[in-house]
């Protein structure tokens, strides 16, 4: 991975320097790095076109060779700014307190643009992107941001993390399609929150600024309801869609313009990328691959030559390979792996129906509307290395031409007829053996997280199917929650587990409120779970017991600390996110979403309300806390969704 990448990785630390206090929004630095290096819309070829366009008349048609539209948000009366991350806010380098400012109400709402000279007609300007996607496995066409405009990208000086700031809900654009360019507030509560949340569990995701709602905007979706704005940023909003659109134009031309884009300025040059492995047919038996290789050069035997083509190919895989280990590890579900939900940068991207894990079941999807499961939990894998086969098929002819990449007959035309069969067998070959990289890069990343869960120093190959399998399959049999048991597990003591009879006792602290399972005897759920304690007990003295066979008291207590540091205590489960959603429309409350996101944005405490964070005691709602991390009530478990949102 970048450097780049790494900062919103597993073990990140803190984004800003402490001495940077951040800028305020006139000053904060400003690019339009996108616009500038792919082509527009041709309808509209200048911002000045589109500015000068009634806003009325941006209306949803086909956009053929563009990435992108020039399009400014619709103007919004009356925004209420209902919640802004502080860590959003830092990371993004914006000095505390310009949240307070009537320009950053503005600003977040869609009505005040900045680089943009009214009076001149030029400047930076808002876009809309242009891309396709196969949903649920289908072709689907042109699709493209129907509701989200990008505003600029702005670079951290203190962290030189480089964000696109995008607003999702900011009205038509010419990708909406059948739609209205709004956003509700249910769906925009739910992303608001979960981008923060996933992004403190060290899971990398774009992210969300603030949350605004328009009470002058009705939206009809299965009811009339509220309309709302996220201004939400990312690295890039750049998706596998994006390619897919190209290659059903067949625009040669533009996949490779794309893709070099890509490489020199979202991942930071094509020497940041991957060199050749070791042995791309069995990547789990090499090293990880070497970094530094120059654009021009050639990597491996003629019949799967590397090109920079391949290694951006393997690198984007290798991104999405980590990013769906996470989800896996800490049990959380998109919901609508589709392509043009897959991120380009290995973020978790596009929020609609998703969910975390309540009761662990693999086959549990949060899409109501998903009746095959194709995106159900266990399946999450699988569907994303579908996606990036997509992609290898868009890159293939880049791909498969080899050392011929840069050859000027081949930039101009193409492949030549001689040379297709070579191409294509060249381009299966890399794409196979990118496949075989993709599942040992997840596999490796999986291991390193549930061994960390599970409170483990080291990986033995054994760990996984005596603690991970056993585990989640005894999680499965018994109906127990995949959150709480990680969680309770953290505070077993060693001692406490020294006897068949006192593993037995404690395995209670894994069951519901309402008691033992129902699909077993209490006898056997207290059996099964006995015995996967007294086999994590031999690896954690092995791990962290000294000489004499004993844990001490001091690597007992740093074995805890260790485990609570990556076991969170809340995430936001769907009916948690119904009653704040329920609180906010329908009784006008306010103060619950700093609540809920002081807890996202915190989540491996033990407690908040009465705590010190940042230096200064947060006073919140302990009876909410207790309420929110304890069981969630039984009939509203594993809630599923709509897309509609």
């Amino acid at each position: 991975m970048t450097a780049a990448h790494l900062s919103n990785g597993p073990s990140a630390p803190s984004t800003n320097s402490p001495s940077y206090e951040g800028a305020t929004l006139d000053d904060l630095p400003k690019s339009w790095h996108l616009t500038e290096s792919l082509p527009p819309d041709p309808k509209l070829p200048t911002p000045a076109d589109s500015h000068k366009t009634p806003r009325k008349d941006i209306r949803p048609r086909q956009v053929p060779n563009a990435s992108f539209s020039w399009v400014r948000p619709e103007e919004q009366t009356n925004p209420e700014l209902l919640a802004v991350s502080p860590a959003a806010l830092r990371d993004l380098g914006i000095k505390a307190g310009e949240e307070k400012t009537e320009d950053f109400r503005q600003l977040v709402a869609g009505n005040k643009l900045y680089g943009w000279d009214n009076e001149k007609l030029e400047g930076g300007y808002p876009w809309a992107q242009c891309y396709g996607g196969f949903q649920f496995g289908q072709w689907a066409g042109q699709l493209g941001d129907g509701r989200a405009i990008s505003l600029f990208e702005t670079t951290n000086p203190a962290s030189g993390e480089r964000y696109e700031l995008q607003l999702k809900g900011a009205g038509l654009t010419p990708y909406s399609r059948f739609a209205d360019g709004k956003a509700v507030l249910r769906s925009s509560i739910r992303e608001f929150v979960v981008s923060e949340a996933l992004n403190a569990l060290r899971i990398p995701t774009t992210r969300a600024l603030s949350l605004t709602l328009l009470p002058d905007s009705k939206v009809l979706r299965e009811r009339i309801e509220p309309g709302a704005i996220v201004l939400r940023f990312a690295q890039s909003w750049l998706r596998l869609g994006n390619f897919d659109i190209l290659r059903a134009r067949g625009d040669r031309v533009l996949i490779r313009r794309l893709a070099t884009y890509i490489a020199e300025d979202v991942f930071g040059g094509w020497e940041t990328l991957p060199a050749r492995l070791e042995d791309p047919d069995d990547p789990k038996s090499s090293p990880p691959p070497n970094r530094g290789v120059s654009a021009t050069a050639i990597e491996g035997p003629e019949d799967a030559a590397e090109n920079r083509f391949t290694r951006l190919y393997r690198e984007i895989a290798r991104c999405n390979a980590l990013v769906v280990a996470q989800w896996q590890a800490y049990g959380f579900m998109n919901g609508v792996l589709n392509t043009d939900n897959t991120s380009i940068y290995g973020l978790s991207i596009d929020f609609g129906p998703f969910a975390f894990m309540d009761d662990f079941d693999p086959t549990y999807t949060p899409n109501h509307d998903d009746y095959a499961l194709r995106y159900c939990y266990k399946n999450q894998p699988t569907i994303v290395w579908w996606n990036l086969v997509r992609l290898g098929e868009a890159l293939g002819e880049l791909l498969g031409i080899g050392s011929d990449v840069d050859d000027q007959t081949f930039i101009d035309k193409g492949v030549r007829e001689d040379q297709e069969a070579q191409v294509i067998a060249r381009a299966e070959k890399l794409i196979t053996q990118t496949g075989e990289e993709y599942k040992a890069t997840f596999l490796t990343e999986y291991k390193r997280l549930m061994t960390a869960r599970l409170g483990l120093k080291n990986f033995k190959t054994s760990d996984f199917d005596t603690l991970f399998s056993e585990a989640l399959d005894s999680l499965e049999a018994l109906e127990l929650d995949f959150h709480h048991f990680f969680r309770r597990l953290s505070s077993l003591r060693v001692a406490e587990l020294s006897t068949e009879e006192a593993r037995k006792e404690k395995a209670s602290i894994f069951f519901h409120k309402e008691g033992p399972p129902q699909m077993v005897t209490e006898t056997d759920a207290r059996d099964r779970l006995a015995k996967w304690l007294a086999a994590w007990r031999e690896r954690i003295i092995e791990d962290w017991g000294e000489e004499d066979g004993n844990v001490s008291g001091e690597q007992e207590a740093a074995r805890i600390k260790a485990m609570k540091q990556v076991n969170p205590n809340f995430v936001p489960r769907g009916w948690i996110l119904d009653e704040v959603i329920e609180r906010v429309e329908k009784k006008g409350e306010r103060d619950v979403l700093d609540r809920i996101m002081h807890m996202a944005l915190h989540p491996f405490e033990d407690s908040w309300s009465g705590q010190t964070f940042d230096g200064a005691k947060y006073d919140g709602d302990q009876d909410e806390e207790a309420r929110w991390i304890a069981d969630p009530p039984k009939t509203q478990r594993a809630i599923q969704c709509s897309c509609s949102s």
